[in-house]
């Protein structure tokens, strides 16, 4: 049996070695510790019981760990909201989840009290009595309520229990070959998913993580000179915000044994200038209602094969299906399948919509994640994009993802997305969003699709943009973009 206060062991074991560090100080795994009691006591004299949701919105803090370790102490699901949504979205969330409390950081009192008068400061968590006892908690039990990207609409919350949790873990440091000596720099907002990419796993076997609150490039860069971290987890813009920043061409990366991109398939040229700089990049892939991490590579391979995931995780099961319910062959698109422990729990009050995600087909328990992937003769799975991005030009099927590959490899793209568009010749056409580094005629940027892709998967539709809208975690909100078109240039 797993232990969900793994943190309570740890504590025990090298009470005095580094484990967090945040605005120039280093907190201890017995500091850690302290810090989840005493919330936990905290949370009790306000009357928070097992099951009751705990709000948290904040830049990134300890607060978000601390409330976390709380939760086998008192059994309460931490609940982080976006802080990059509107006042009326987090209403919605807000009135969704109903948090027996709120807490706020920094900054975002105004809006805290907004969504509940008797919101608390973070300072509050940290006033309460070490908590004496521990309340029972299973694996089962939901330890997070995490909000899905949220690119079609209002955010499922998806319950993720401490099996999850643990599991994750586990086969992040076993599969990715992680050790106590590895350090790492939170820069991902905490709200999301990615606060288990790398920050658990690796509290979990003893290594350190730097929390940085917000994240700008040069500040980041500077935590890198001064903390020499071994891994790097970020999503493609970030990674991109640093090769522009000033001081990426003199900051040391031989730190760095490998980084992993995460959110979204990271840009040829991107990788490939962290890799002139000796760093090892490999692809990632995860979902917030699965993993983090649900892909695993040697490096040597990832570097032969840089567009693939990898291979599932040893305790995670993978399938492709077609359409027609059928499995799909070596090569041959499909949807991709999930089954095993890092699967979540369900989404939070949408018995509906866990309806349409899980399959059970006698054996295993499977969750549908709406993307597409195929998978080559090595078993090496890849991601071609979600399921319902995917469009029929001419009656041949368009993945999106790919024609976005080749816009990167454009030396004056600096950032693209494409999605289907009515067209009454063909049915649907591709319209290519794209921020440019430096300007270039419409023409040469499409005459340079023509030599590389079929003519169906060129785009039409060329439409430049000062900048992409993306969700929090840095995903490209692509139903946005198709209203742009709708009302800007559905005429056209």
């Amino acid at each position: 049996m797993l232990n969900p206060n793994w943190l309570g062991r740890l504590a025990a074991y090298h009470p005095n070695r580094p484990a967090l560090w945040f605005r120039n100080t280093w907190l201890t795994y017995g500091e850690l510790y302290l810090r989840a009691r005493r919330a936990a006591g905290a949370l009790r004299a306000l009357g928070v019981a097992k099951g009751d949701r705990v709000g948290l919105i904040a830049w990134n803090h300890p607060a978000y760990l601390d409330l976390l370790f709380a939760g086998p102490l008192l059994g309460h699901i931490l609940t982080p909201f976006n802080h990059r949504l509107s006042l009326p979205e987090l209403k919605a969330l807000h009135a969704y989840t109903e948090p027996k409390v709120l807490f706020y950081g920094e900054g975002f009192q105004e809006v805290a009290q907004a969504l509940d008068p008797k919101a608390l400061p973070l300072e509050a968590l940290l006033k309460g009595e070490e908590a004496p006892e521990e309340v029972r908690v299973d694996l089962e039990d939901p330890a997070l309520l995490l909000f899905t990207g949220g690119t079609t609409g209002l955010p499922k919350g998806a319950l993720l229990p401490y099996r999850q949790l643990l599991v994750n873990a586990l086969e992040t440091a076993f599969a990715w070959g992680l050790s106590r000596e590895d350090r790492y720099i939170l820069a991902t907002p905490m709200f999301h998913a990615a606060l288990n990419a790398l920050a658990t796993p690796l509290l979990y076997l003893g290594g350190q993580v730097v929390v940085e609150e917000r994240f700008r490039p040069e500040e980041y860069l500077e935590l890198v000179r001064l903390h020499r971290p071994t891994l790097l987890f970020l999503v493609p813009t970030m990674y991109q915000m640093l090769l522009e920043a000033q001081a990426f061409a003199e900051t040391d990366l031989s730190s760095v044994r490998f980084a992993i991109s995460g959110g979204a398939p990271c840009p040829a040229p991107v990788r490939e200038a962290f890799r002139e700089r000796g760093v090892r990049f490999k692809q990632g892939y995860g979902l917030t209602e699965c993993g983090v991490n649900c892909f695993t590579f040697e490096l040597e391979e990832a570097e032969r094969y840089p567009e693939s995931v990898g291979r599932p995780m040893p305790h995670l099961w993978a399938r492709l299906l077609r359409e027609d319910g059928k499995e799909a062959g070596v090569g041959e698109a499909g949807e991709l399948w999930l089954s095993g422990g890092v699967v979540m729990k369900g989404y939070f009050r949408r018995p509906e919509e866990n309806e349409k995600v899980f399959v059970w087909d006698g054996e295993r328990l499977w969750l549908r994640t709406g993307d597409l992937a195929y998978r080559d003769e090595g078993g090496r799975f890849y991601i071609v994009g979600r399921r319902k991005e995917m469009f029929i030009s001419g009656g041949e099927n368009v993945y999106p993802v790919e024609v976005e590959r080749v816009l990167y490899d454009h030396p004056a793209v600096k950032e693209a997305a494409v999605v289907g568009v009515p067209d009454p010749r063909w049915g649907e056409v591709g319209a290519a969003f794209v921020v440019l580094r430096e300007p270039v005629p419409a023409e040469a940027l499409r005459a340079f699709l023509k030599a590389r892709l079929a003519g169906y998967k060129v785009p039409k539709h060329l439409i430049f943009l000062e900048e992409l809208p993306k969700t929090g975690p840095g995903k490209v909100q692509k139903e946005v973009l198709k209203r742009l078109w709708e009302e800007r240039y559905g005429q056209a």
